[in-house]
């Protein structure tokens, strides 16, 4: 169901020469409970040539166990023309106890599309550990990957709560920018500000940077975030 809403762009894209006026913003709203084990969902986006699109969910989505003890997965496929630019944003994902969930987002970028993807996962609601989890993002530009990484916890991931992935924290969350202007990631050379533990900024190419980070819950995970992309919201003309 279409509805018109009154969202407005993020004030730092007007780096990119993006107004309201030149923007589409869609908002996912689940109808029921879940993904539900056993339940597939898959949506295809097609972004066009000059267009922009601000594309998220309106609140997290709780990933939960089914009745039969089956799998339940999520995949989202998003194609942006020359030109085109795209915010992705869908919102906390949470992996409730018990539940057996793989979500795979692919973003295929055309040369000289923009990105801003935000992806965050919290592990087990309050006081409960998480299901069986995993969540894949790829990126790549003009048929060359970019970023290509997949989060996995649970009793199927051996490890995963370990020094080298999660470290014990609850929440986890990336940041990633492609933005083929020269220069115009060269702002993320400095070193992270202040208040930013357990964050990492790294350029993966040089039209690509990725941010990582780990915290103890989910109001802490998105001002990590916040903080380390901001050198790039006080960068803007």
């Amino acid at each position: 169901m279409l509805r018109p809403t009154m969202e407005q762009l993020p004030t730092w894209a007007s780096r990119w020469g993006i107004s309201n006026n030149d923007a589409a913003t869609a908002r996912l709203v689940a109808g029921a409970a879940g993904p539900l084990g056993g339940d597939h969902l898959r949506l295809d986006v097609e972004v066009g040539e000059g267009a922009t699109l601000m594309l998220g969910a309106a609140a997290a989505t709780l990933a939960l166990p089914g009745t039969h003890g089956t799998a339940s997965w999520s995949e989202v496929n998003i194609s942006v023309a020359e030109g085109g630019t795209l915010f992705w944003s869908p919102g906390t994902q949470i992996a409730a106890e018990n539940c057996h969930h793989t979500g795979f987002n692919r973003i295929d970028l055309a040369a000289g599309a923009r990105l801003y993807a935000r992806e965050e996962v919290l592990l087990g609601r309050h006081g409960e550990p998480p299901g069986r989890f995993r969540q894949r993002l790829r990126i790549s530009q003009a048929g060359t990957a970019l970023y290509d990484q997949e989060l996995a916890v649970g009793d199927d991931a051996p490890g995963w709560n370990s020094a080298a992935v999660t470290g014990g924290r609850r929440a986890v969350g990336s940041v990633v920018v492609v933005d083929n202007s020269p220069g115009n990631l060269d702002c993320f050379d400095t070193p992270i500000p202040d208040g930013c533990p357990d964050t990492a900024v790294m350029r993966l190419a040089e039209n690509t940077v990725l941010i990582s980070s780990l915290a103890a819950d989910a109001i802490d995970l998105r001002a990590r975030l916040n903080t380390a992309f901001s050198p790039f919201t006080s960068a803007t003309a």
